[in-house]
C-alpha cells in the first residue's frame, strides 16, 4: 500500500510530536507489477487490474510498455507545477517507459495522468497515477518491480484540490510515496533506522554503524555488500477489522450530530465501501484456495513437502520449517497414541526469505531431533492444535536454543512472531510446521491461527496421501522384488541378462516372471512366464508357479513333463488361474536347445555367425490352466555366441496394433550389435518403448549361448568294480594337472573317490561314468550310474561304517546335488576355480 500526506509542512511532526495540522494520511491500494529481463510482465496483481483495466491472463507474458502507457501522459503545461513537487521528492523524472526498456539499476519514480482504465483517453475521467520502479537482482528472471497508485481518491478525501483544475491552489499539492520506502519521513522511519543493524550479517559494531550511517544519513549505496530482502507488499492481515468498522460508525454519528454531511470513506476504511472484515475473510479464502491448488500435484512425498513449504512463503509467513516423524519419512508405521518427548522429528524442508544460506548451517535439512516438553512444538504435536506465540521473548528463545548444541539459533528466532501448526490426517499427527514472521510484519493473530490450522489440515491430508502412496509403492516393489529371482549373470556355458519393467503406476505388481535353474550335466533351464491379469492375485499365482517350476526343474524333468505338471497344479489352484510359459533347456556341451511352449509368444534366436535373427517356429500349445491339451518339445541346434531372447507379451503387444509389428521390431532390435548383454537388453527396451502405449508389465531374459569346448570336458567309463576306484582318483588327478588346476587335485580326488565308491556299491549294470567339466569359474565332477535310488545325507555314529561320504562332499564342495536320469541317477559336485 501507499501513504499520502498533504503539503503544508512537507512531512514531519509539530513541536508536540503531533502530525501537522494539514497532514492527511491514508491508504491507497497499490498495483504491483513484476517485469522480467525481456521486458515481459511476469506478475500482475489485482490492484494492477483495477488501475489499468487489463486482466491477469491478458497481461502476463505481454510487453510491459504496452500495458503501462504512462510515458508522456502529462500535458506540456498546466501540470508542470504539480509534477515539480514530485520531482523535488524523487528527482528522477516521470518517464516510466525509459525504466521499462532500460530496466534501470537504480530506483525511479514519477507521476502521470491518464484516462481511467484507458477506456476513453479524450473525454473520460482522468486519474493521477504515481509510480515507483525498483530494480531486482537475484537468481530468477525478474528484473524490475513496478508499483503504481491512484492518488485521485486520496486527494479528494484529504480536501486537496486537483492541480488540473483552473481554480486549484497551485501551492496545495500532495506527496504520496510507498510507506516502506526510505527517506520519506513516514511514522516509524526512525524505528526502521534503529532496526537496520539487526538485519545485517554478523560484523563488528563499528562496521555496522558505518554502513547504517552511510545508507540512512548520507544516502550512499554500500559497495560489494549483498543483502537479500523481499519488499513487504504482502497483505496487511494484522488490521483489527471490527475496530475500524466501529470507528467509521462513530465518525458518521458525530457528523450527523453536528449537522455535517457524513464523511466519505477513504481507502483505509474500505475499498469502495466494501466491508473490510468481509474482504479479509475473502482474501484468506482465496489464499487457501490458491495454496490448495499448488500442493498435491504429485504423490511423491519429497516433492509434496517442498510444495507445502513454498506455498506459504512469503505471502503468509517469512520462514517455514517442516518436520515429520522419522517413521513417516522412512515409510514405516509408528505406535498409536500421541507422540512423546522421545519421538524423533526429521527436518524435511526449510523455506525462507532471508539471505541464501543463513539457515543452512544452524538448522540443516535432514537432521532428526526430539523436542522437550516445555517447548511450544511439543504442545502442538501432543494436542494437535495450533500454538500461537505473538513474539518470541528472550527467555523462550533461550529455551528453544538449548536444544541445538553448539549452534546459536536465537538471532534467527528472537522477537519474531511464531505460529506452530500440526500436520495431521485422520486425527494422527504426522508432523508440524514452524512459521515465523519478521518483526517488521504484523504479528500472527487469531485469524492467522484459524488460517494456519486450515492450511495445515489441507497440507496434512496431502502429505498423508503421499505417505500412503509411497508406502504402498514400496510394498509393491518389495513384493515384486521378492518374487523375481536374482539370477547369476554367468552360468555353465552361457551369460544371462534380465530386465523387469512394472506396468502402470496403478499396477506395479504383476504376474510376469523369468528364472534360470542349474541342471545336472552343466545344463541350464531358462524360463519366462506370464500370469494373466494384474495386481496381488496375479503376483501370488506367479509366486506359486515359479516355485513349482524351480522344484520340478531341479528334478530334471523333461520340458513337456514339467509343463504338464504345471498345468495340473494350476487347475488345482482354481479355474481362473491361467498363465503362459516358455521353458527351454540349454546343453552347452551338446550345443542344443530343448524348448516347450505353453501359449507363450515365441523366442528370438540371433545367430552369431551372420547376425541374423529369427522367431523360432514352435508349437503354440495352450496356456497353463486350460487342461487337456498336449505339449510338444522342439530341439534347436545352436552355436557358440548365439543369443536367445525370451520375453512376455507386454513388451511387443500394444493396444491398437497388430502383435506382428511388435515381434518384427523385437527381431530387428535383438539383432543389433551391442558391447554387452545389458546394452543389448537396453537396446530392445528402447526400440519397443518408443512406440508408447505400454500398460502391461514386461519380463525380458536374454542368454548368450557360449557353449563349452571339447577341450574343457573329460569323460571316462569305469567298471562297476571296487578296484576301479583307484583308477578314478588317478584320472581326476591327471586331468586337473593337464588343466593347470593342481590346487584342486586333493579335494576333487577325495570327493570323486566317495562318489565312485557309492556308485560301485549300488550300480546294477557293468559300467559307471565320471565326467569333469571346466566352465567359467567352476569345475564340475559328475558320476552317473544306473541305480535310481538317490543318496541322502545321513547321520553316522562312531561305530557306523557308512554315511560319512556325503558329509565329506558337503564340507569340501562349493555345491553338490543329485538327480534322476532316464537310465539311473547323477551325483555331482562343484569346486570354484582359482582366480587367475
Amino acid at each position: 500500500m501507499a501513504r499520502g500526506t498533504g503539503s503544508a509542512p512537507p512531512v514531519g511532526h509539530g513541536a508536540e510530536g503531533e502530525p501537522p495540522a494539514h497532514t492527511a494520511v491514508g491508504r491507497v491500494p497499490l498495483a504491483v507489477i513484476v517485469i522480467d529481463g525481456e521486458g515481459l510482465v511476469s506478475h500482475w496483481s489485482t490492484g494492477a487490474r483495477r488501475l489499468f483495466g487489463a486482466t491477469k491472463d491478458d497481461a502476463v507474458g505481454r510487453p510491459a510498455a504496452d500495458l503501462l502507457p504512462v510515458s508522456g501522459a502529462l500535458p506540456d503545461d498546466g501540470d508542470a507545477g504539480s509534477y515539480d513537487a514530485f520531482a523535488a521528492y524523487d528527482g528522477l523524472g516521470p518517464d516510466l517507459e525509459t525504466s521499462l526498456h532500460g530496466r534501470t539499476s537504480y530506483p525511479a519514480a514519477g507521476r502521470a495522468r491518464l484516462a481511467e482504465h484507458l477506456s476513453d483517453a479524450a473525454h473520460g475521467p482522468r486519474i493521477d497515477v504515481l509510480w515507483w520502479a525498483y530494480p531486482l537482482v537475484g537468481p530468477g528472471p525478474e528484473r524490475l518491480l513496478v508499483l503504481a497508485a491512484d492518488a485521485t481518491r486520496l486527494r479528494a478525501d484529504a480536501g486537496v484540490p486537483d492541480p488540473a483544475d483552473d481554480d486549484a491552489d497551485a501551492d496545495a499539492v500532495e506527496r504520496i510515496a510507498p510507506a516502506f520506502a526510505l527517506h520519506t519521513d513516514f511514522p516509524g522511519a526512525d524505528e526502521l533506522a534503529r532496526g537496520l543493524p539487526e538485519i545485517l550479517p554478523s560484523m563488528s559494531v563499528g562496521e555496522s554503524a558505518r554502513i547504517v550511517a552511510q545508507v540512512l544519513e548520507l544516502g550512499y549505496p554500500v559497495l560489494e555488500f549483498s543483502q537479500h530482502d523481499r519488499v513487504p507488499v504482502t497483505p496487511d492481515w494484522g488490521i483489527a477489522r471490527r475496530a475500524e468498522r466501529k470507528a467509521r460508525k462513530e465518525r458518521a454519528a458525530r457528523a450527523a450530530a453536528a449537522g455535517s454531511p457524513p464523511p466519505r470513506e477513504t481507502a483505509s476504511d474500505g475499498d469502495d465501501g466494501e466491508d473490510l472484515e468481509y474482504a479479509a475473510v475473502r482474501e484468506r479464502l482465496e489464499f487457501l484456495n490458491e495454496v490448495s491448488g499448488r500442493i498435491g500435484s504429485s504423490l511423491d512425498l519429497s516433492r509434496t513437502i517442498v510444495e507445502v513449504s513454498r506455498a506459504v512463503v512469503p505471502r503468509f509467513t517469512d520462514v517455514a520449517g517442516t518436520y515429520l516423524r522419522e517413521q513417516v519419512v522412512a515409510g514405516e508405521g509408528f505406535p498409536d497414541g500421541p507422540p512423546d518427548a522421545t519421538t524423533m522429528w526429521h527436518r524435511v524442508a526449510i523455506e525462507h526469505t532471508d539471505e541464501p544460506g543463513r539457515w543452512d548451517d544452524v538448522v540443516p535439512v535432514g537432521e532428526s531431533m526430539p523436542f522437550p516438553v516445555h517447548t511450544p512444538f511439543f504442545q502442538c504435536m501432543t494436542t494437535g492444535e495450533p500454538v500461537l506465540v505473538p513474539r518470541i521473548t528472550e527467555e523462550m528463545g533461550n529455551a528453544i536454543a538449548s536444544q541445538f548444541e553448539k549452534r546459536d539459533i536465537r538471532p534467527l528466532i528472537n522477537h519474531r512472531s511464531m505460529l506452530v501448526v500440526p500436520l495431521k490426517a485422520r486425527n494422527v499427527v504426522l508432523g508440524f510446521m514452524i512459521l515465523l514472521r519478521h518483526r517488521e510484519r504484523p504479528v500472527f493473530n487469531d485469524m492467522d491461527r484459524v488460517t494456519g490450522a486450515e492450511l495445515a489440515a489441507r497440507a496434512g491430508l496431502v502429505l498423508d496421501n503421499a505417505r500412503m502412496y509411497t508406502y504402498q509403492e514400496s510394498v509393491a516393489e518389495t513384493l515384486q522384488d521378492s518374487m523375481l529371482p536374482h539370477i547369476e549373470p554367468r552360468m555353465a556355458g552361457c551369460d544371462i541378462a534380465t530386465r523387469y519393467l512394472p506396468g502402470t503406476l496403478l499396477g506395479r505388481v504383476g504376474g510376469d516372471w523369468f528364472d534360470s535353474v542349474k541342471l545336472p550335466g552343466s545344463r541350464s533351464a531358462l524360463v519366462v512366464g506370464d500370469v494373466m491379469g494384474h495386481g496381488l492375485n496375479s503376483a501370488a499365482m506367479m509366486g506359486q508357479l515359479r516355485t513349482a517350476v524351480q522344484t520340478m526343474a531341479a528334478l530334471d524333468l523333461p520340458p513337456v513333463q514339467l509343463l504338464r505338471n504345471l498345468d495340473d497344479l494350476a487347475q488345482r489352484l482354481g479355474e481362473h488361474y491361467l498363465a503362459t510359459c516358455l521353458y527351454a533347456v540349454y546343453d552347452p556341451i551338446g550345443g542344443e536347445l530343448e524348448i516347450a511352449n505353453a501359449g507363450h509368444i515365441p523366442p528370438v534366436l540371433v545367430r552369431a555367425d551372420d547376425g541374423r535373427s529369427e522367431l523360432l517356429d514352435l508349437p503354440t500349445g495352450a496356456p497353463i490352466g486350460v487342461g487337456g491339451v498336449p505339449f510338444e518339445t522342439v530341439r534347436v541346434p545352436v552355436g557358440p555366441g548365439d543369443r536367445l531372447v525370451m520375453c512376455t507379451d507386454g513388451l511387443v503387444e500394444m493396444r491398437g496394433q497388430d502383435i506382428g509389428v511388435g515381434l518384427a521390431t523385437l527381431c530387428e532390435s535383438a539383432a543389433h550389435p551391442a558391447a554387452s548383454m545389458d546394452d543389448a537388453c537396453d537396446t530392445i527396451i528402447r526400440a519397443l518403448g518408443r512406440r508408447g502405449g505400454r500398460k502391461d508389465d514386461v519380463a525380458l531374459l536374454m542368454a548368450r549361448l557360449n557353449g563349452i569346448a571339447a577341450d574343457d570336458v573329460a569323460l571316462r567309463r569305469f567298471a562297476a568294480d571296487p578296484v576301479e576306484v583307484r583308477a578314478a582318483r588317478e584320472f581326476v588327478a591327471e586331468q586337473l594337472t593337464a588343466w593347470g588346476l593342481g590346487t584342486l587335485i586333493d579335494p576333487a580326488r577325495l570327493m570323486a573317490d566317495e562318489l565312485v565308491t557309492n556308485a560301485v556299491q549300488h550300480a546294477r549294470g557293468r559300467h559307471i561314468e565320471l565326467r569333469l567339466v571346466r566352465s567359467g569359474t567352476t569345475l564340475t565332477c559328475e558320476v552317473v550310474d544306473d541305480d535310481h535310488t538317490l543318496p541322502t545325507l545321513m547321520s553316522a555314529g562312531p561305530g557306523d561304517e557308512f554315511g560319512r561320504g556325503l558329509r565329506v562332499v558337503t564340507g569340501l564342495a562349493k555345491e553338490w546335488g543329485t538327480s534322476r536320469a532316464g537310465t539311473g541317477k547323477t551325483v555331482w559336485f562343484e569346486l570354484a576355480l582359482p582366480r587367475r
